[in-house]
């Protein structure tokens, strides 16, 4: 290489990394406030006890001298579901797949109960959640 080839050459690549560093940082207002609101901090759910006592907010239990209790056994922030509820669903889904795989529901009817369960898994969250805080 000459050295007009070797000067082009680098004042190419001076020039490509001055607009790499440059566009870098270009972003417009929304990208911003996408930005902000992916890095913002989750909003708390309040949830109500049980048996209607007061909940202290900590969520650790206390000991006899007012230190915080680390060896009680957690307990869920909601009811889980058991094995009864797990095998039923299970078995539920077992013959929705025998019955499209027979023939014995048509393909139309086995995607309108695909979407309706898909329905149900997108809504149920919410639903669960505004019905425990009644």
């Amino acid at each position: 290489m000459d050295g007009g080839m070797v000067a082009s050459f680098n004042r190419y690549s001076v020039i490509c990394g001055i607009l790499a560093i440059a566009l870098a940082g270009c972003s417009t207002p929304a990208e911003r406030a996408a930005w902000a609101a992916k890095r913002a901090a989750p909003t708390a759910v309040v949830m109500k006890s049980k048996d209607g006592t007061p909940v202290d907010g900590t969520g650790a239990a206390i000991s006899k001298d007012g230190f915080p209790d680390f060896n009680t056994p957690l307990t869920a922030a909601n009811v889980q579901i058991n094995d009864t509820q797990a095998t039923d669903i299970r078995s539920q889904l077992t013959a929705l797949g025998a019955q499209r795989q027979t023939g014995a529901i048509s393909q139309a009817e086995y995607d309108r109960k695909v979407i309706e369960m898909r329905k149900l898994a997108a809504n149920h969250g919410q639903d669960t959640l505004s019905e425990i805080q009644k």
